[in-house]
């Protein structure tokens, strides 16, 4: 038996490893213990690299979004000279939230308790009263508003850290970028969002959307409702199998990579979008092939990917393109963010039926989402035995030298690592 963290004298390990019999277990007190929603928070959530939203977002100078991350309220701008800022949304003088809209465009925010004024880039700009203060009150830009500690991007996904000593994100990245950059070259001038946020919460922990968001093994069962849907629509699948495997990619970082059956607007053709669809798909395919040479522009076209990045941002390049972000806001509830991505110089052809393919499956009605909050409220429910039944099993394919999409690596990838952060900390 191995263990893959040491813990405090006395106490029952996270996780449990018995490499000699190809197990790997993960204790259920993981998910209902407000001790370890604590560990999570002061281990992970404030010292690792978390996702604060996509570039596009701030398309115009002077652009801003107002979010929550790991409880902080955050003001992700755009200033007038284009660099992009992240703020904590608090006044200095006495803590108000500076900006209350989720989004715009504005030169400058007021705080309307006082009314101190400050640009696009944080710096103070309007003070009432400032002759009552010292005259080099802001010479050192005490009154600024406070930046996040580390702001840095890739391929225009902005991420956040509230450690100042954590590496640098490419380097917490790591092998993930190569999958990240097979999302982003799909298209020529960038990626881009498409609508608004969906948010929605879960009642269940914040780890079970971790497994389910890269689990390729309950897709037939948990999913059979949408299988059937296309086997029954006309034209909706191609004969392509299901195949493909999982990898781990450092840090917690994981994903699937498999051929699946749907249509992909990005470039896999299925009868059911006709000789247009057809013309539209080739020639989507051949700039690709133009750009990347076969191998790559094949595997951009026709592989599915299930992307996560540890701790909590998954990038789902399936029949559409999600990306998802969420929090523990209990050991029991979490919140949940999404938002469609896409090409920004798509056709109409292609956005159409990219927008029906992720509200179909992947919205917060289509057939996906629902089915998958079910299952983790029902495991959340099914954790309230975890004092008489307190293991869950995460060994399906342990052992394999090239573990297949439907197996569990993934998951042992992300629950090894969190157990690395958590394990020794609770």
């Amino acid at each position: 038996m191995s263990v893959n963290q040491a813990t405090p004298s006395g106490a029952e390990p996270l996780v449990r490893v018995d490499a000699a019999r190809n197990t790997f277990k993960v204790s259920r007190r993981s998910f209902v213990d407000p001790g370890i929603l604590r560990a999570e928070y002061a281990e992970i959530f404030n010292r690792c690299w978390l996702y604060l939203g996509h570039g596009s977002e701030l398309e115009k100078p002077n652009d801003f979004v107002t979010r929550t991350v790991a409880r902080r309220t955050i003001l992700f701008t755009r200033d007038a000279q284009s660099r992009v800022n992240a703020f904590f949304n608090a006044c200095p003088h006495r803590g108000a939230q500076v900006c209350r809209e989720r989004s715009g465009n504005a030169k400058s925010f007021q705080c309307f308790y006082h009314g101190w004024v400050f640009g696009a880039d944080g710096a103070l700009r309007s003070q009432p009263g400032k002759e009552c203060y010292a005259a080099d009150f802001n010479s050192e830009g005490a009154g600024n508003l406070v930046r996040v500690p580390r702001l840095e991007g890739y391929r225009d996904f902005w991420f956040v850290c509230f450690d100042r000593d954590a590496p640098p994100l490419a380097d917490y990245l790591g092998q993930a970028r190569e999958w990240l950059d097979v999302v982003c070259d799909q298209s020529e001038a960038g990626m881009t969002l498409v609508g608004g946020t969906q948010e929605y919460t879960i009642r269940a922990n914040w780890k079970l959307l971790t497994e389910n968001s890269i689990d390729g093994y309950h897709a037939i069962n948990t999913h059979a409702t949408y299988v059937d849907y296309l086997r029954n629509s006309n034209g909706s699948m191609s004969p392509v199998p299901f195949e493909g495997q999982a990898y781990d990619l450092g840090n917690g970082h994981a994903v699937i990579e498999y051929r699946a059956p749907w249509g992909r607007p990005v470039a896999q053709w299925i009868p059911l979008w006709g000789e247009e669809g057809r013309r539209e798909i080739d020639a989507i395919y051949g700039r690709l092939e133009q750009r990347f040479g076969a191998a790559r522009a094949r595997r951009i076209a026709c592989s599915n990917r299930n992307l996560f990045i540890f701790p909590n941002l998954v990038v789902n390049d399936i029949m559409a393109i999600t990306v998802r972000t969420y929090y523990p806001t209990a050991p029991d509830e979490m919140q949940v963010y999404g938002w469609a991505l896409a090409p920004r110089e798509e056709n109409a052809w292609a956005r159409k039926y990219r927008l029906h393919n992720f509200l179909e499956f992947l919205g917060p009605g289509g057939f996906a989402t629902p089915d998958d909050v079910e299952a983790l409220e029902q495991c959340q429910r099914g954790f309230e035995n975890a004092g008489e039944a307190p293991w869950s099993d995460i060994s399906k394919g342990m052992g394999k030298a090239q573990p297949a999409y439907d197996d569990e690596l993934q998951m042992r990838a992300f629950w090894s690592h969190w157990n690395r952060c958590v394990g020794a900390a609770r």
